[in-house]
């Protein structure tokens, strides 16, 4: 295992140098940059614009900037964010924190439901509590997530019980540690609930599915015929082969936590990323763009790679020679 990891994470770097070359290409191809909207400022000269272009590199062609670019990653240097006037990696880490928040807690919830609600489903098989998670599971993929974010909202608005959007309460600096927890757990409630609604709803039927399909098995037949208890039979043989599928999603959105949540963030003003990055774009500020490319190509690249240690771990069939 220990040598299939390295040579893993040895695949990894040429993908990673892959990526990031199409994403810096691609900026550049795009008509326009950041600067060509300072120089509508007539406030801003073109020395300045030139000086910052030749501090950074900018004014080379686009393989030179790459590798300027390759040679401060090595440094552990993301660059300068010239829309936010700072750097980089301040702009990141000042919400990337937020934003792994809301996404695990949405992780979370949707791991914690959907597997026993696939599990009961797949037990009650075509009766009416099957049918209604079915119903369930039905709305939950085809209900469009900002659409159910807007629908929370009006809920929200209507009954006052959780705060309309945010991540804290305007006093939120008066309060103990155990009430600032709670506030934020108020404000995690609808955001972490429209990412998770459709999650669920696929990851329940999965598990339903396979859980059915591992139960029609000859060695689950001859474990009930040697006597062996129903739950023994189920939770210990049958669970553990039906869930081996989910542990390939689990990696997926481990892949996924600092994208998924972005178009959510800006609906409910979650002080995430997501704003960040849209911004970011927007404004073609190349190395916050390109920041963000790495961080998901990583995650990317950890999450598959994470997904076949479980796989591994959980089922001793499979091995990584």
């Amino acid at each position: 295992m220990k040598a299939y990891i390295l040579r893993r994470i040895l695949i990894a770097i040429p993908l990673l140098l892959a990526m990031s070359f199409v994403t810096f290409l691609f900026i550049h191809l795009a008509p326009g940059n950041f600067f060509d909207s300072l120089r509508l400022n007539p406030q801003i000269s073109e020395e300045t614009i030139s000086k910052y272009q030749a501090q950074y590199h900018l004014d080379m062609p686009v393989i030179v900037q790459y590798i300027y670019w390759l040679k401060n990653i090595l440094r552990l240097d993301l660059g300068y964010s010239f829309f936010y006037n700072c750097p980089v990696s301040k702009v990141i880490f000042s919400r990337l924190f937020n934003t792994i928040i809301l996404s695990i807690s949405s992780l979370l919830l949707t791991w914690l439901v959907a597997i026993p609600l696939g599990i009961y489903a797949a037990l009650k098989h075509n009766r009416f509590i099957d049918r209604l998670f079915s119903v369930f599971s039905l709305f939950g993929l085809s209900m469009p997530g900002f659409f159910f974010a807007l629908i929370l909202l009006y809920l929200a608005s209507l009954t006052g019980w959780l705060p309309l959007g945010g991540m804290r309460s305007t006093n939120f600096d008066s309060l103990s540690s155990s009430a600032k927890a709670f506030d934020i757990l108020r404000h995690l409630i609808l955001p972490a609930t429209v990412i998770s609604i459709a999650s669920i709803g696929s990851l329940q039927r999965i598990m339903r599915a396979n859980l059915l399909e591992v139960l029609r098995q000859q060695y689950v037949l001859s474990a009930r015929a040697k006597g062996l208890p129903e739950s023994l039979v189920i939770y210990k043989h049958a669970l553990r082969n039906a869930i081996n599928p989910l542990i390939t999603i689990f990696g997926y959105e481990l892949s996924g936590l600092l994208s998924g949540a972005a178009l959510i963030e800006i609906v409910f003003n979650w002080p995430g990323l997501g704003m960040v990055m849209l911004t970011a774009v927007r404004a073609q500020d190349l190395f916050l763009v390109m920041a963000d490319m790495l961080l998901g190509g990583v995650l990317l690249l950890f999450g598959n790679l994470a997904a076949d240690i479980l796989l591994a771990w959980s089922d001793p069939r499979i091995r990584y020679e």
